[in-house]
């Protein structure tokens, strides 16, 4: 049944007269999320500003069997931060929770809450003449809670890994409103488990992360892109493995776009235009940097050479290197603005999956004809992150269809696809989490055993299932 006035009113006074909301309107923003795929209802959202005031209300929620569905940037793609439509689950935002606790130049580490902005955290680390090597789409409203609670991926994992790499401490409010104070600056700590791991990824379902001590980088003194076009995935691979050959560590990004995803971003977001003047039907963006001085290791020569034997060898067709930072923002806005782009095109079916970099040339050619045989006329627009394995599997609709008579077939073409992933030995969710949207088809893929074993830590940490119920797994 809905939330009783008694307990709105019990946790609209533990958050204080700025730390709630029971606008319509204001409440609807936090209800559905970017694509419109989910939507869900609230008659209360929660805005605490400090780590104490998260702790009363999870206590209050605990004692009182009230469910909470913690919330970040709400720019997630697998439902996990909106509550479903019972009315029954509240939902928490760390918006207010932006603080910068610590800056250790030396250590080079910084501490801030959950609620920075991404952005935000790649001004601070500048400040501190190094970086913070998360860099995703959507990084100017993310926060740094929900990058960590999805363990988020983006165009730097080949060098940096996922968030999971990159998070030293934790300070987490557990479902029964205790504090866990793990925040730490320590690279090593064997003292027994890790606990921060079992968050990391846990998207709000094993408690909530208020604060994190996150690892910096070397400021970069070098960085070098290039946008050049290959015959086809299996050039790509290989092109891979040369660019790993030759410069060593700086490779930092690796992303492959097709021919068609080129042309919705070109027609569709403003100041993308074609890049080279021949059409090919694939394309890499690869980029190196280096925290190196130039009158050490000169990276564009580096780059050059790089490009040089692609081309002797047939791995790159044709291509360009951008002059300055103007030039190279408008490259990454080809890549970055795809997504968005497809929108235009009517519905998008998507998938976030993970391949063995060996087998994505196997794995495209498989997924795109098994799509197409179930589906014809659709248009595949597979991107990404093929230096790490992760790719974008999105299928824009056929031309002549309707779109909500497409988008109900979501889940049989997800499952479709996944059979395929998952017989490749990939995953079904690379970097965007399991949220509602992947509940099912996770039980399916997953063994008995994995499933069993994430109940029984769920339900050792949470017993009362108040945590984001029925994200990941149900219980």
């Amino acid at each position: 049944m809905p939330l009783s006035k008694n307990h709105i009113d019990a946790l609209i006074k533990i958050s204080g007269p700025k730390g709630f909301t029971i606008d319509p309107e204001i409440i609807a923003s936090h209800t559905s999320e970017p694509r419109g795929k989910f939507r869900g209802a609230t008659p209360l959202v929660l805005f605490p500003d400090n780590t104490e005031c998260v702790s009363q209300i999870l206590s209050y929620c605990n004692e009182h069997n009230i469910k909470i569905v913690p919330q970040s940037g709400n720019t997630g793609l697998v439902g996990g931060s909106i509550p479903d439509q019972s009315n029954e689950e509240v939902l928490l935002s760390l918006k207010r929770m932006n603080k910068i606790r610590e800056k250790d130049a030396l250590n080079k580490t910084m501490t801030i809450e959950a609620g920075v902005i991404l952005s935000d955290a790649h001004d601070i680390a500048e400040s501190m003449n190094s970086i913070f090597p998360m860099h995703i789409a959507s990084e100017g409203s993310a926060m740094i809670g929900g990058n960590i609670s999805s363990n988020a991926g983006g165009i730097n994992v080949l060098r940096y890994g996922n968030m999971r790499d990159l998070v030293l401490g934790l300070e987490v409010v557990l479902p029964n409103g205790d504090v866990w104070d793990g925040l730490t600056g320590l690279r090593k700590d064997n003292t027994g488990y890790d606990l921060k791991q079992l968050f990391i990824g846990a998207e709000g379902t094993l408690g909530i992360i208020t604060a994190a001590t996150l690892k910096l980088f070397p400021e970069y003194k070098q960085k070098n892109t290039a946008f050049v076009a290959i015959p086809d995935p299996e050039a790509a691979i290989n092109l891979l493995s040369l660019a790993k050959q030759i410069s060593g560590d700086s490779l930092i990004a690796f992303e492959i776009l097709p021919r068609i995803g080129l042309e919705f971003t070109i027609k569709h977001m403003n100041d993308c235009r074609e890049p080279l003047e021949e059409k090919y039907d694939w394309y890499i963006v690869l980029e190196c940097a280096t925290s190196v001085s130039n009158d050490l290791i000169n990276l564009e020569e580096v780059l050059e050479k790089i490009l040089e034997e692609a081309m002797e060898s047939g791995l790159v067709l044709n291509g360009i290197v951008p002059k300055n930072v103007s030039e190279q923002k408008a490259v990454w806005n080809l890549r970055e603005f795809m997504s968005e782009a497809q929108k235009f095109e009517g519905g998008s079916i998507k998938h976030d999956v993970a391949i063995p970099v060996s087998k994505i040339p196997e794995f495209l050619e498989l997924g795109t004809e098994a799509v197409k045989k179930a589906c014809p006329g659709i248009r595949p627009v597979p991107f990404g992150h093929i230096g790490d394995g992760n790719i974008h599997f999105n299928l824009s609709q056929p031309i002549d269809m309707d779109k909500q008579e497409y988008l109900a077939r979501w889940e049989e073409i997800n499952h479709l696809v996944h059979e395929i992933v998952v017989d490749l030995g990939g995953s079904i969710s690379a970097e965007h989490g399991i949220g509602t949207l992947k509940v099912d088809e996770l039980k399916h893929f997953k063994s008995s055993v994995d499933i069993d074993t994430l109940k029984s830590i769920k339900l050792a940490l949470d017993p009362k299932n108040i945590m984001n119920p029925g994200r990941i797994i149900k219980i």
